[in-house]
């Protein structure tokens, strides 16, 4: 079942504790937004995870769930907990404490897009900011509540693989320490969202498809990751942010020539990750 907010692609017989989720890919602009901000279409795009749905599209063949956002994140930012409101965009809301996701604008409901440009020419209303979080980062959310919490009554865990995808620039000084640039960063808030194993078997799984991943810098996990992730619960969150320039062209946004190629890397890599939640892997459970 789908909703405004969400699509699910699920398999016709779910054979793994794993779920794979894409919270900033969707690219449903509604008009009244396009209308409000004052950038074109692609400097509001800038933000947007773009294609990472597609990149995951095999999971459903792999026996696993997705589910992935409709909205765009300079819209709703479903990575976000529903009070982390800017009082910079949205009028009426009193000033948070220190909160460094707020205040460099990227709320639940964003001020800015990549290199900080403003996405709004004033603030909206408290009203309008309600509205996008009860009609869309609720409904998203109780879905993945619904699915983690069913995955784990018929395996005994659950894992979940929160997919994104990052500006080349974020990750273009880093080396792992091999002193090879990474092509993936894995965010596990530093083990306390998954256990090591679990974790490490995704690590493996991207080297087996020859992809170099690097842990937890420059991203750990954001809200998902802290919310979900309770491994002593036997509940698992790993946070997965894909280089951007190894399937699109970031000023273009769009796929460039190597977009396949990737994918079918990618999907190496998905289908070990998926044998990590089959019965007969116990991987999850120690």
């Amino acid at each position: 079942m789908n909703s405004d907010a969400y699509t699910l692609r699920t398999p016709s017989v779910c054979t793994t504790s794993v779920i794979f989720a894409s919270p900033h890919s969707g690219r449903s602009y509604p008009n009244t937004f396009l209308k409000q901000t004052i950038l074109d279409e692609l400097g509001v795009r800038s933000s947007e995870d773009a294609y990472v749905d597609d990149l995951i599209a095999a999971a459903p063949d792999l026996g696993a769930q997705t589910i992935l956002a409709n909205l765009p994140r300079a819209y709703i930012d479903l990575n976000r907990a529903e009070d982390e409101l800017d009082a910079a965009v949205v009028a009426g809301v009193p000033r948070m404490g220190h909160n460094p996701r707020v205040a460099s604008g990227l709320g639940v409901i964003p001020r800015v897009v990549s290199n900080g440009r403003a996405i709004y020419r004033g603030k909206l209303t408290l009203a309008e900011a309600q509205m996008r979080v009860t009609r869309y980062w609720r409904p998203y959310h109780a879905q993945l509540r619904t699915m983690i919490g069913a995955t784990k009554a018929q395996f005994g865990h659950a894992i979940l693989i929160d997919c994104h995808s990052m500006p080349h620039e974020a990750i273009a000084s880093l080396r792992d320490g091999q002193g090879r640039r990474p092509d993936v960063v894995l965010g596990d808030r530093f083990g306390a969202a998954a256990s090591g194993p679990v974790t490490e078997h995704i690590e493996a799984a991207f080297a087996s498809a020859g992809l170099v991943t690097v842990r937890n810098a420059p991203f750990a996990g954001a809200y998902i990751t802290q919310a979900y992730g309770r491994p002593a619960q036997d509940v698992h969150v790993v946070q997965v942010e894909i280089d951007r320039a190894l399937y699109m062209d970031e000023a273009q946004v769009r796929p460039h020539d190597g977009f396949e190629a990737f994918r079918a890397k990618l999907t190496e890599a998905m289908v070990e990750i998926a044998d990590i939640g089959r019965p007969a892997v116990s991987l999850a459970a120690e």
